[in-house]
């Protein structure tokens, strides 16, 4: 299921709720928004968080539970209900579905068994109606080895991204112990990924936003801890949890990881729908790509179809490997290339101004806007070129349009 879903869930039996929150709480493409203990008030509940899916357990009172169904049909048409009970009475089944409910599952509930539940609750939303499940599209941004820009590629792509009004973006500096992505920026965050993860079970979609820092090009930053030692405070289930509510808050969440490949940077990479390994035409850096190609398939098969491998500041001297001799070491093809312009990135880190304002024309900025269409499915890959034409040329752009290599 591809679309992260925002949960409310009611059960006055303390300890069938609890079993039920730790079983959605655990499920990546879920988020639980609020929880509440009394059938009276779950209808406010509801009205107040606006949810995807209501879970409504039964069976402490069969009767006010169907009463909230039927008036959550009425209250919150666009919330649908999923109904837990431990009882497989024909009688009540049906009595719920007449209610208004979407899925009746019998407890003990699962993984599998809800997931599917939740995937036709899914594919029978209204394209386009509000409150259903967001895409989001969560890109990773890893570097070969430190210096290739990787940090610099995340925040300047994410400004790109954000500079589109049906677009929500954020960015999430994953080098806990030198990321320096606020920089890049030139802000002063009042709060940190550490502030955010420690509170995560308290977090509510409002409150996560104010957490953030937001920049002038509509870029929402969490930044890395301030102090070294906080770094080790931020556990991989707790980075889960923070990402799994900013994937159902924003349209495309950003990570910038760091270049220790951490288990919080797996974890970064596991949640990744793609994942951008940044490098450049010199050996140590190709020799890097795949080394860490072969180790992250041994950690998960999956992750290699994500991986899209990019060829940053080419052009850079005249000794550079040619990309053709890249992709035959590397043993795959270049997904994207972006031009050397030292003079426009040097201006941009040490004003703390993104390209798409300090440089808008320029042909690296030109070229991370080309790659933002790709990586939306709105252009094709540099990859779809011939490895023919990839050998002697390199990117280069006039404004507002790409020009492929071997393309005139």
């Amino acid at each position: 299921m591809n679309n992260v879903l925002r949960m409310a869930l009611v059960d006055p039996d303390d300890a069938a709720r609890e079993s039920l929150k730790k079983l959605l709480l655990g499920m990546d493409r879920l988020w639980l928004e609020a929880e509440c203990s009394r059938y009276e008030f779950f209808s406010d509940v509801v009205a107040q968080t606006n949810p995807d899916i209501g879970v409504v357990g039964v069976d402490h009172n069969p009767r006010k539970a169907l009463q909230l169904i039927e008036e959550l049909r009425q209250t919150s048409p666009q919330c649908a209900i999923l109904v837990v009970s431990r009882s497989t009475d024909g009688q009540l089944i049906l009595q719920a579905m007449r209610a208004g409910v979407r899925e009746f599952l019998t407890l003990p509930v699962g993984v599998e068994e809800l997931m599917a539940a939740l995937e036709r609750i899914s594919g029978q939303s209204e394209p386009g109606s509000s409150g259903r499940a967001r895409r989001s599209n969560v890109i990773a941004v890893a570097g070969a080895t430190g210096g290739v820009g990787a940090t610099s590629l995340a925040v300047n792509l994410g400004c790109v991204l954000a500079a589109r009004a049906e677009n929500s973006v954020v960015l999430v500096d994953l080098d806990l112990a030198l990321g320096d992505a606020d920089v890049f920026l030139d802000t002063i965050p009042e709060h940190t990924l550490i502030d955010v993860a420690q509170n995560a079970s308290r977090l509510d979609f409002s409150l996560l936003r104010r957490a953030l820092t937001r920049h002038a090009s509509g870029l929402y930053l969490l930044p890395r801890p301030i102090h070294l030692q906080e770094a080790q405070q931020v556990a991989p289930e707790d980075l889960q949890r923070v990402l799994g509510l900013l994937k159902a808050t924003f349209s495309h969440l950003l990570i910038d990881l760091s270049k220790s490949y951490s288990p919080l940077d797996l974890q970064a990479l596991k949640v990744a729908d793609q994942v951008l390994l940044v490098t450049q035409l010199d050996l140590p850096c190709l020799r890097n790509v795949v080394r860490l190609l072969a180790s992250l398939e041994e950690l998960d098969e999956q992750l290699q179809e994500k991986i899209k491998v990019v060829v940053n500041r080419v052009g850079l001297g005249s000794n550079a490997i040619s990309l053709r001799k890249a992709q035959e070491t590397i043993g795959r093809e270049i997904f994207w290339q972006i031009p050397n312009d030292y003079r426009a990135m040097i201006e941009v880190r040490n004003n703390g101004v993104p390209l798409t304002e300090q440089a808008p024309k320029a042909s690296v900025t030109q070229s991370l806007v080309s790659l933002a269409e790709a990586l939306s499915g709105q252009a094709p890959a540099e990859s779809e070129v011939t490895a023919a034409s990839l050998a002697g040329r390199w990117l280069s752009f006039w404004p507002g349009k790409a020009k492929v290599p071997g393309g005139g």
